[in-house]
């Protein structure tokens, strides 16, 4: 058990500094650019073929859309930041954490419909004016909700240091003197925090809808084909949820491999310091995503 921990903990460091450290994250960033302008060129060659009734070509839409909302996940983004920082400093089970990464993903999906037809319907906006809505709105919005998430973790870490260093108990020890435990339990601390937390999380990354699903769906309301469209955009959806699925999985193999290695004792305060470095980076990185949004 201690071998596989050490394997996989260095696994992700490795993965970690090559992203971070040796220009990998710029590697990605810039082949998933080109790839989501080929993608994009490719759905509309197949809209038209379906609008022509093509046989095959609702099919290959589809199967488009989901390549899409892969490509667009794999670069820099702001659903694997939330998703990654939540798993590292929440002790939530990988079966909880996949299922707010493919709810996040799908209600992204969702808000790219809900704007496109409010804006069509009601508002009689441009592609212009709704891209211009997601990009230069929406874009530093979800960024500043993100930043908001991570401040919200890094003083939850505080708290929880404090109450670890201050009491001088175990996390899952009952003080002798007052006869309470000043400290979650591991089993406690496995549990997400209700709906409060699940709601922070989905909403900081479905507020921004993807650029590439408000494309398909303006396209398509504007072939008539609108069921496509939106069937399309969530097809979408689960394109990006198996990028941030698997940022999920390995958010919760870095922290249990981390706390495995450091051993039961230590697990109320690793996990406090977990909650302040990445509230911390999560801040960071959402500020300076915003800053770039903004200019």
């Amino acid at each position: 058990m201690r071998a596989a921990a050490i394997a996989t903990l260095a696994a992700l460091v490795a993965l970690a500094g090559w992203l971070w450290l040796l220009g990998g994250a710029d590697q990605v960033s810039r082949f998933a650019t080109a790839a989501q302008r080929d993608v994009q060129n490719a759905m509309a060659g197949s809209l038209r073929a379906l609008r022509a009734g093509e046989t095959g070509a609702l099919t290959n839409l589809w199967a488009l859309c989901f390549a899409y909302g892969f490509v667009h996940a794999a670069g820099p983004g702001h659903g694997k930041l939330i998703i990654g920082g939540y798993g590292v400093a929440a002790r939530v089970p990988a079966l909880r954490l996949t299922g707010l990464a493919l709810a996040s993903s799908l209600a992204q999906a969702a808000t790219a419909v809900i704007l496109v037809y409010a804006a069509v319907w009601v508002l009689d906006w441009s592609r212009q004016q709704m891209t211009g809505l997601a990009d230069d709105i929406l874009a530093p919005l979800s960024y500043i909700l993100i930043g908001a998430v991570g401040l919200w973790l890094f003083v939850r870490g505080v708290r929880h240091f404090r109450i670890q260093h201050d009491q001088h108990h175990h996390h899952d020890e009952i003080c002798s003197t007052c006869g309470h435990a000043h400290g979650p339990t591991v089993e406690q601390a496995a549990n997400v925090k209700g709906w409060r937390d699940a709601l922070m999380v989905i909403g900081a990354v479905a507020i921004r809808p993807c650029t590439g699903a408000l494309f398909l769906l303006i396209l398509t309301w504007r072939l008539g084909i609108d069921w496509a469209g939106i069937v399309g955009a969530f097809v979408m959806g689960l394109g990006t949820a198996s990028v941030t699925v698997f940022v999920a999985l390995a958010a919760v193999g870095f922290r249990e491999s981390t706390l495995s290695l450091i051993g039961h004792r230590g697990v109320a305060r690793t996990l406090a310091m977990a909650e302040i470095v990445a509230g911390a980076i999560v801040v960071i990185l959402a500020t300076q995503f915003a800053l770039r949004a903004l200019v």
